[in-house]
C-alpha cells in the first residue's frame, strides 16, 4: 500500500485577542472576530509538541521513525529544532529528525518528504509537525491577521485514514512575503501586485496542474483547503476557482488567523475532522511556488474522531483582557530591567537531567513500585538506592491536591504565579508552575494535565520544562 495519513492533530493556544481590542488601541473601524495568541510561555516548539501529542494519542511511540518539523519561527537558527520536539515526545533516539524552515510551505513540503520516505521504504511512520508563532508589527495590517497554531500528521503505509491520490508542485522565485535574518517583522509588497502577478497565477497553476495530471474535476472534491494571506484574498480566490460555498474549507480568519506554515495544514485537519469515508479533499499551499494534494478518506477516518483537533480547541478559549497583556506576551517593548529575576540557565543540568526536564520522565522504584518525580537516587518510600526505572509521566493526568497564588512572582510575566501540587493517576506527585489558568475556576480536586512550555531564556538559550494546567477541552 502506498503512503497516506494515519492520524492527525492540531493545537490552538487558549488565549484570543479580539479585533475590537485592536481597534480600541489604534482606532479605525471595529471589526468582529479575534485571533489566537500564544501564551508567554509558548512558542513554535511547545505548540508543535501539543499538536503532535494530539496526533499520536496513545499509540506506541517506538513505532515513529522520523520527525519533520516545519516553522518560520523556530527558536533556534543554528541548532536543530526537530530533535527538541522528538525529545519532548519521548521518542526513540535512533530516529531521523529534520527541520523544514524558511517557507510558509514548509509544512506541506515536509508532508511530501514524509510520503516519499515511506513509499521508498526508508521509514515506516513519519511524524510531520508544522507550527508558527509570527510576531506582526504593531498597528499594521499583519497585526489583525497573523495568529498562532500548529498541526501534525502521522504518515505511514498501514491503517491509513486518508489516501494521497496525487500531488503537483511548482517553484517560483519571488518576493511576496519575506523576513531577512536581520528583520524583526515580516515584510511584504503592494497587495494588488502580489495578488495579480504572483499569488493568483501560482495558486491556479497548481490547481489546474493537478486536475490535468490526474484527470479530475474541482467538483469531485467535497472540501478544498487553500492558502490566502487574508480573508478578502481567500474569498476572491474561491470565486476565481468557481468553488461552491460548501466546498470551501473555513480558513478561520475570524477565530484563529493566518498561522503561517501551519495555516494550510490546520485547514486540512479541519477538513478531516468533518470528513466522511470516501470524501475527496483538495489541499493547496502557496509560497515561492505552490503545491496541491488530492486526498481521499477511507473507512478508518471514523476511528480518529477523538482528537482535540480544531473544533475542540476553538471551543476552549480565554480572552486577553487588554492590549498591554498582548505586548507583554510578544515582548514588543523595552521593559524595565528586572534585577530580582531568580532564574538562571545551565546546559549542564539540562543535559544531565534531560529525561526529566525535556522528556517528562519520573522514576519507578523496582522494590516498592512507587513513582517519584523528579527522579531520585534513594526511594522516599522504601529507601532502596539506585533501584529505579525511568517512566514517562508527561502523558499522565491527575487531581489538584493543593495550590498557592503569588500575586508578585519575581520574573513571572503571566501573573499571578500559581504553583500546584498534583496527585498523578497511577502514582506520583508533581509540584511546579501552573499555566493557562483561570483563578475563579481553580479548586482542590479538579483534573489536571501536563503541557510542555518555555520556562525562561536565561543563559542565552531557551529553557523548556513541563508545567501543569487544568485539563483543556
Amino acid at each position: 500500500m502506498t503512503a497516506g495519513i494515519v492520524s492527525y492533530g492540531a493545537y490552538i493556544p487558549i488565549y484570543r485577542l479580539s479585533q475590537a481590542e485592536l481597534a480600541k488601541v489604534w482606532g479605525g473601524r471595529e471589526r468582529p472576530g479575534e485571533k489566537a495568541v500564544a501564551n508567554v510561555d509558548e512558542d513554535s516548539i511547545t505548540m508543535a509538541v501539543e499538536a503532535a501529542l494530539d496526533c499520536i494519542g496513545n499509540m506506541d511511540r517506538n513505532l515513529i521513525d522520523r520527525v519533520y518539523f516545519a516553522s518560520t519561527t523556530a527558536p533556534y537558527t543554528e541548532k536543530q529544532n526537530a530533535s527538541l520536539v522528538a525529545a519532548a515526545l519521548d521518542l526513540r533516539n535512533d530516529i531521523m529528525t529534520l527541520d523544514s524552515a524558511n517557507s510558509l510551505r514548509g509544512g506541506t513540503i515536509a508532508l511530501q518528504a514524509a510520503l516519499d520516505a515511506v513509499n521508498a521504504g526508508s521509514a515506516k511512520k513519519v511524524l510531520v509537525v508544522a507550527s508558527d508563532c509570527r510576531v506582526p508589527p504593531p498597528d499594521s495590517a499583519f497585526e489583525s491577521v497573523l495568529g498562532d497554531g500548529a498541526a501534525a500528521f502521522l504518515i505511514g503505509d498501514s491503517d491509513i485514514i486518508a489516501e494521497i491520490e496525487g500531488s503537483y508542485m511548482t517553484s517560483s522565485e519571488n518576493l511576496s512575503v519575506w523576513r531577512r535574518r536581520s528583520d524583526t517583522y515580516v515584510q511584504t509588497w503592494e497587495d494588488r501586485f502580489i495578488k495579480e502577478a504572483i499569488y493568483t497565477p501560482q495558486l491556479e497553476d497548481a490547481v489546474s496542474g493537478l486536475l490535468k495530471k490526474y484527470n479530475v474535476n474541482l467538483a469531485d472534491f467535497a472540501k478544498v483547503a487553500f492558502y490566502g494571506s487574508n480573508a478578502r484574498e481567500h474569498a476572491a480566490s474561491a470565486r476565481a476557482l468557481k468553488l461552491d460555498k460548501t466546498q470551501v474549507q473555513n480558513p478561520l480568519f475570524d477565530k484563529v488567523g493566518n498561522t503561517g506554515s501551519a495555516f494550510v495544514p490546520m485547514m486540512l485537519v479541519g477538513a478531516l475532522e468533518e470528513a466522511k469515508p470516501g470524501d475527496k479533499i483538495l489541499t493547496v499551499n502557496f509560497s515561492d511556488g505552490a503545491d496541491a494534494y488530492a486526498l481521499k478518506t477511507t473507512a478508518g477516518i471514523e476511528g480518529v474522531k477523538d482528537k482535540r483537533g480544531i473544533k475542540r480547541h476553538l471551543d476552549s478559549k480565554l480572552m486577553l483582557p487588554n492590549y498591554g497583556r498582548y505586548i507583554h506576551y510578544r515582548d514588543l517593548m523595552e521593559w524595565e530591567v528586572n534585577r530580582m529575576h531568580p532564574l538562571e540557565g545551565s546546559l549542564n543540568i539540562i543535559w544531565r537531567e534531560s529525561k526529566a526536564i525535556i522528556r517528562g520522565n519520573g522514576t519507578r522504584c523496582r522494590k516498592c513500585g512507587h513513582v517519584q518525580l523528579p527522579p531520585q537516587r534513594i526511594c522516599m518510600w522504601c529507601q532502596a538506592k539506585d533501584e529505579f526505572d525511568y517512566v514517562r509521566v508527561s502523558d499522565k493526568q491527575g487531581e489538584l491536591f493543593t495550590y498557592s497564588i503569588d500575586e508578585r512572582g519575581a520574573g513571572v510575566i503571566d501573573l499571578p504565579n500559581v504553583l500546584s501540587v498534583i496527585n498523578l493517576d497511577g502514582g506520583g506527585r508533581y509540584y511546579g508552575q501552573m499555566t493557562d489558568k483561570v483563578l475563579d475556576k481553580l479548586g482542590v480536586g479538579i483534573r489536571m494535565e501536563f503541557t510542555f512550555r518555555k520556562f525562561h531564556e536565561q543563559g542565552g538559550f531557551v529553557n523548556y520544562f513541563w508545567k501543569s494546567r487544568p485539563i483543556r477541552c
